[in-house]
Formats: structure tokens, sequence, C-alpha cells
């Protein structure tokens, strides 16, 4: 079947209409991911043991586990516990928890980046725990893990078309549609691909200047 041009600007907004759900997903899950990884790094710098071995297992079993059998959890066993959401919320939810396991790593690193005189400058200042990170460790942690979160934002973003899965219309789950109403798939998934880059790649060239500008730094 030849490609259409036509045919192709004609399923360009409904395409993008999905492009719009996958965004959402994807800062949706970025910013729980933020708060999820934080919550774990805590829990795992607790000198209270059971917060330490929660953490510990929690990330143990979702990092060993597939992101879409994640999501099929979500999606299905909660409303079994008499926890009902959407399935964008389930989506938004899987990616949150995913990702979260692998932030955690990611601001132990920024944490163990910052030398321990700093610590001490600020223990011997006489600062508030809450002061010391707000004012002097996080400052130094965040810059070096910037360029890392980056790339791992990208890396949900490319990771949206499982959503399709547990039914969320987004980009690819559009293109589905059209190619199951048409039995046309070259112009609908060539097309996915398409926005997927055009999305991409000026995602992760500003990436990569952030990591230039930092490593200059």
């Amino acid at each position: 079947m030849e490609f259409s041009f036509d045919f192709a600007r004609s399923i360009l907004p409904t395409l993008l209409q999905g492009a719009v759900i996958t965004v959402i997903a994807t800062f949706g899950g970025f910013a729980g991911a933020l708060v999820g990884g934080g919550v774990l790094s805590v829990f795992i710098r607790s000198h209270i043991p059971p917060l330490r071995i929660f953490a510990i297992g929690f990330i143990y079993c979702i990092r060993n586990t597939p992101l879409l059998v994640q999501l099929y959890f979500v999606f299905y066993v909660l409303p079994d516990m008499g926890i009902t959401i959407s399935a964008l919320g389930c989506g938004i939810l899987g990616l949150s928890l995913h990702y979260s396991t692998f932030f955690s790593e990611v601001y132990r690193a920024g944490i163990a980046s910052v030398p321990r005189g700093q610590f001490e400058a600020a223990d011997a200042l006489g600062l508030h725990t809450t002061k010391k990170w707000m004012l002097v460790v996080g400052p130094q942690a965040i810059k070096p893990i910037l360029p890392v979160l980056g790339n791992y934002l990208v890396g949900m973003f490319k990771e949206t078309p499982l959503l399709a899965a547990i039914t969320v219309v987004e980009l690819f789950g559009k293109a589905q549609n059209i190619a199951g109403l048409t039995y046309r798939y070259n112009e609908p998934y060539l097309m996915v691909a398409l926005i997927f880059l055009i999305i991409s790649i000026p995602c992760s060239i500003i990436i990569r200047k952030l990591e230039a500008n930092g490593n200059r730094h």
C-alpha cells in the first residue's frame, strides 16, 4: 500500500490530540517520580529500620519487574481493592512508581557528590536540618542530577506507548485506532514516529547542552 500524504495530513489533528495526552502522562509521571524518588531516598537514609527495609524492598521489586506488568497491576488490581482511578491516572501512577525507584538513586548520587566538608560546615554554623538541606546541600546536589533527570524524562516520554495497553488513548493509541478503522498502517505509525522524533530530539539537544554547561562549571 502506497504512502498517502493526503491521508497523513487528514489524520494529523487526531494524532496531535493523542500527543497532548502523551505529554500530560509524561509530565504527570515525571512529577510523581520526583516526589516518590525523594521519599524513597529519605527512607533509605532513615535510621528507622522498617522505613529503610520498605524502601529497599520496593525498589528491588519495581526494578526487577517490567513496566508493562506494573501498569496492568495498577489498572486491574487496584479496582479490586476498592481504589478506582481513571485509565490515564493509572498510567501516570504506574510511570511515577516505576521511575521513582530510579530517581531515588539519582538523588543518592547527587547527595554523594556534595563534599563532606559542606555538611560539616553547615553543622558548625548551627543550621537547622531543613536549612542545611535547602540552602547548602540541595543547591549543590541539584546541578549534577539535572541532565540525568532530563534523560529519564525523555525515556519516560518514549515509554508512554505502553499506556495503550491499559486503554489510555495517547499518541500510539490514536494511531492504533486509525489503523484498525482504515486498515492503513504506514501513515499513522510513521507519523507517530515523526512526532516522537520532533519532540524528543530538541529535548535531547537541550539536555546535552545542560550537561556540557554543568561539566564546564
